[in-house]
């Protein structure tokens, strides 16, 4: 090991010990206990192999109504509930005698999935679940304790805060401990324990958002770095020939004696200066370190670049802003070596699910945009060679009432619900599959929340068991799943075949 690796390694512990004894007294003792365990990993810890993998996590904000979604066949048992309970939103077999030709039809899934379809627009799901490369985990959500309807409606057992609101429950899953006040995202903290453990060797963070900062990722150490479809942001003001940099430096990194270029040149020797206040200095590395960080990610597009593979191409059919956030995703994992790390957690989100009106015509064009992406992103990562380090899993705030909240299906939508069905994607998925458990569709009864009898499904699997299968791929080992997961204990291990979450 260089001797600047070894002292780099040396500040990074020292500041993790620092950190922890700082925390004692800010943290709750759930926070505390797990971060010093953090910190144990840290010490304890060598640098592992150079094997890569990659978490992708994909939020569909707003509540995706995966009722519509994920939807049963005829001969599925509770097709006929479903086909009563939809009213103006259902999505009929086109088996079944009231089907009208013409009318969208769900997609058959084949395999483990057999008794279900899904949304029409869905067809790039379907294509992946049917060829084995994706799958669905049902009725999963926030939990504080595994929930009955009976305990639900006595309110015997403690339930998430605010259960139906949007950016509560965002929150919630991205932490997965809604009965602690929010300090860290789930990936954040994951993160962490991935640098302690020699997994991040690259300058830019092992936590990499396409979609702005997010709850999923805030850490301790391990800041979130935020980019957009394009790559990094450069400094304004400099742009020329193509460069964001053409009016200021040369092309062999130099500075340019233009007016630009000495204002560049003065802007990183302000930022090179070593200053005494910690405030000041702590800054002026922040802005140095986004600077560098932007040279990396260029560099990455650069690579993916070299690769031969056409991205644009790949994503013809995927032109969106969830396109356009895969296809840079892509871009990065195909540049890898450039960014340094052997893991990496993604985030990137797709709006517009708060489908409390007009909610076929929404969902027509939203889960099309979803199918279409998936499809192009596991296409291009098949083409680089990639697919089998990679995991994508869905995220959304909640799934919606199964019943309408109107009777014209021009303008009916659902409303706020609770456990939904989720997505998981990757060569590493046992796909062609359902996972977790499918609630029965009842109302008034079974997993049905409240005396309202909208079709507010309990969870039958909680954030907690869904989030610890794909951190124990990325590399957390069951001896941390529980500083990651503090609430894990509750549940049904999520590793046990009663749990139905083998999807890796």
């Amino acid at each position: 090991m260089k001797s600047q690796d070894k002292d780099s390694l040396q500040n990074r512990r020292s500041f993790l010990r620092q950190s922890a004894c700082a925390s004692l007294g800010l943290t709750g003792v759930i926070n505390t206990l797990a971060h010093l365990r953090l910190v144990n990993s840290a010490l304890a810890q060598g640098i592992p192999g150079g094997d890569y993998k990659a978490l992708v996590v994909l939020f569909l904000f707003g509540g995706n109504d995966s009722n519509n979604l994920l939807i049963p066949r005829k001969n599925h048992a509770s097709y006929a509930q479903y086909k009563s309970a939809r009213g103006v939103l259902k999505i009929l077999d086109e088996t079944d005698s009231a089907y009208v030709a013409g009318q969208p039809a769900s997609i058959p899934l084949t395999g483990g999935g057999a008794t279900y379809g899904v949304h029409p627009a869905a067809g790039g799901i379907a294509d992946l679940f049917n060829g084995g490369d994706l799958a669905f985990v049902a009725n999963v959500g926030t939990l504080v304790y595994p929930t009955t309807r009976a305990e639900y409606n006595a309110g015997s057992v403690p339930l998430p805060p605010q259960l139906f609101s949007h950016s509560d429950q965002q929150v919630q899953w991205q932490s997965s401990v809604p009965d602690q006040p929010f300090s860290r995202g789930w990936g954040g903290r994951i993160a962490d324990l991935l640098a302690s453990q020699g997994y991040a060797q690259g300058q830019v963070s092992l936590s990499v958002s396409l979609s702005g900062i997010n709850s999923l990722q805030v850490a301790d150490q391990e800041v979130q770095y935020a980019v957009t479809p394009e790559g990094a942001i450069p400094l304004a003001g400099y742009a020329a020939s193509g460069s964001p940099y053409g009016n200021a430096l040369n092309s062999d990194g130099t500075y340019k004696t233009t007016t630009a270029g000495k204002r560049l040149k003065a802007f990183d020797d302000i930022t090179n200066h070593t200053y005494q206040h910690l405030l000041d200095d702590d800054h002026a590395k922040v802005v140095k370190r986004a600077r560098a960080n932007e040279g990396l990610v260029g560099a990455a597009l650069t690579a993916a670049a070299a690769t031969g593979v056409d991205f644009d191409n790949l994503f013809l059919n995927a032109q969106s802003n969830l396109g356009d956030q895969l296809k840079s995703i892509a871009k990065l994992i195909a540049g890898r070596t450039a960014l340094g790390n052997s893991r990496q957690i993604f985030f990137a989100s797709i709006g517009g699910f708060d489908t409390h009106q007009d909610q076929l015509d929404a969902q027509t064009n939203l889960l099309g945009e979803l199918g279409s992406s998936l499809k192009a992103f596991s296409d291009t990562l098949k083409a680089l060679g990639v697919n089998d380090n990679v995991v994508t899993i869905t995220h959304s705030d909640f799934t919606r009432t199964l019943t309408p909240n109107g009777q014209d299906a021009a303008t009916a939508g659902s409303d706020h619900g609770w456990g939904g069905h989720q997505i998981v994607l990757g060569g590493p998925v046992h796909g062609n599959q359902i996972y977790g458990s499918f609630p029965s569709l009842a109302l008034g009864a079974g997993l049905d929340a409240g005396s309202s009898n909208r079709g507010r499904w309990i969870p039958t699997t909680s954030v907690d068991q869904y989030a610890a299968v794909s951190a124990n791929w990325l590399g957390v080992s069951p001896t941390y799943l529980a500083d990651i997961f503090p609430n894990l204990s509750r549940f049904e291990d999520p590793f046990g075949s009663s749990a139905n979450l083998g999807f890796l």
